[in-house]
């Protein structure tokens, strides 16, 4: 299927219970259950995100119809699956301005964040750049690879964030040194919302021969001139938070020049995606995340007005609360808020909700067991505004949200409490 086949059609269609508007306004109505019970709404996007009807469509035609190996170069089932696997490197690729053979296709952010961390080991010891600069608010999937880095001796320096929650790009600067090999910073805190600078960091990394990673797995598709600084070496994507499959990503590797950067494979076995990533192509979920990107750059105004507007109206019903924004609200991005309400736990709040809004109060990667946040005890909160810590998290697919509802069980809940 080529681009034709994503346009919008203007009509409704109704898909395993949802009934999905068009493009135009990109809305749906509440989920039902089968046995007609209005389900809660989902307010958890950071963790993962509904795949769109027309990324599904595109996923089982590449699923069912054509099914062939991108690896088969002897008839036209495998010459129709790498055509697609093109089409999808470029749909990725224009996101970011970058070119699509530097594209690779992974499972998702976190492997791109392994590879892009620890693929430059062998580069980092034969020249003797063993230093690493990151935050402290990364998401595990950059932290633990940081921390096996230091296992094979590295050394790593962890910059903390402002009260508001970003990095300032001088501290970032200020760490520099001549043996720094990599410089890791998230566009997007998937806690909190909050932009990280990318582009003043970027800017300022202009005369240092570091390498520069981006973790954008909450941010690709959803910010787009900032992750289209050249100066940006490395970029992770995930597809299951921009409406694609889970079990898809890509790692950009943006040559510099005519240089390609010198990443090791951390697997080994086939030689695909340039010997970085072996293993035969996910043609069909390859489709699925070059479709969402596709959709994510060509929607891309439209949905950010829906989810601001969203997140005003949260921010207005929640007023009478009292509540704190945990992060900078003139840096967060639309589709997240985290707050706390004074008085009230937030594994309580997350049980009284639970037939409104399904919430979370804090990474999916971490949720098991409840534990402190780090990232906004790296802030410098109290405890008892961690402890209370909410996130709620939205996309162009999010239905209108009763506000007034869970602002009043919250409120109800606050007095139960002694």
């Amino acid at each position: 299927m080529g681009e034709s086949s994503e346009q919008p059609t203007g009509a409704l269609r109704t898909l395993s219970g949802m009934t999905v508007a068009a493009p135009s306004n990109s809305t749906v109505i509440a989920p039902r259950s089968e046995s007609g019970r209005t389900q809660p709404v989902y307010l958890d996007c950071n963790a993962t995100t509904p795949v769109d009807p027309r990324v599904q469509a595109e996923v089982l035609t590449y699923l069912a119809e054509e099914f062939g190996n991108a690896g088969s170069r002897t008839h036209v089932y495998g010459q129709a699956a790498k055509e697609r696997v093109n089409l999808a490197r470029r749909q990725v690729a224009k996101v970011v301005d970058a070119r699509p053979d530097e594209v690779i296709f992974t499972s998702g952010a976190t492997e791109s964040n392994n590879m892009a961390v620890l693929g430059l080991t062998t580069h980092g010891e034969r020249s003797g750049s063993r230093h690493i600069i990151s935050t402290q608010i990364e998401h595990k999937a950059v932290l633990e690879p940081l921390e096996e880095m230091a296992r094979r001796g590295f050394e790593v320096t962890l910059l903390p964030p402002t009260a508001g929650g970003w990095v300032e790009p001088d501290a970032v600067l200020a760490a520099l040194r001549p043996d720094t090999l990599l410089v890791s910073v998230m566009a997007a805190n998937n806690e909190t919302g909050v932009l990280q600078p990318i582009p003043e960091i970027a800017n300022a990394l202009v005369s240092s021969p570091a390498y520069f990673h981006v973790d954008a797995a909450q941010a690709f598709g959803k910010q787009i001139e900032a992750l289209r600084h050249h100066r940006i070496d490395l970029l992770s994507i995930s597809g299951h938070k921009l409406h694609a499959p889970k079990g898809i990503g890509a790692l950009v590797t943006r040559r510099r020049g005519y240089q390609r950067l010198p990443l090791s494979p951390l697997q080994f076995g086939g030689g695909q995606e340039r010997g970085l990533r072996p293993g035969t192509l996910p043609v069909a979920l390859i489709a699925g995340l070059g479709t969402a990107a596709s959709l994510a750059l060509r929607e891309y105004t439209e949905r950010e007005q829906y989810c601001a507007r969203l997140r005003d109206e949260a921010l207005k019903a929640f007023e009478p609360l009292g509540v704190t924004l945990n992060g900078d609200s003139s840096r967060t991005a639309s589709h997240i808020l985290n707050l706390s309400v004074p008085g009230v736990d937030s594994e309580a709040a997350i049980v009284a909700l639970k037939n409104l809004v399904a919430i979370s109060n804090g990474s999916a990667c971490t949720s098991q067991s409840y534990e402190p946040s780090h990232v906004l005890i790296a802030a410098g909160l109290p405890e008892e505004q961690v402890s209370g810590a909410l996130r709620l998290s939205w996309s162009y697919m999010t239905p209108a949200v009763d506000w007034e509802a869970v602002v009043d069980r919250l409120q109800l809940l606050r007095h139960q409490i002694p």
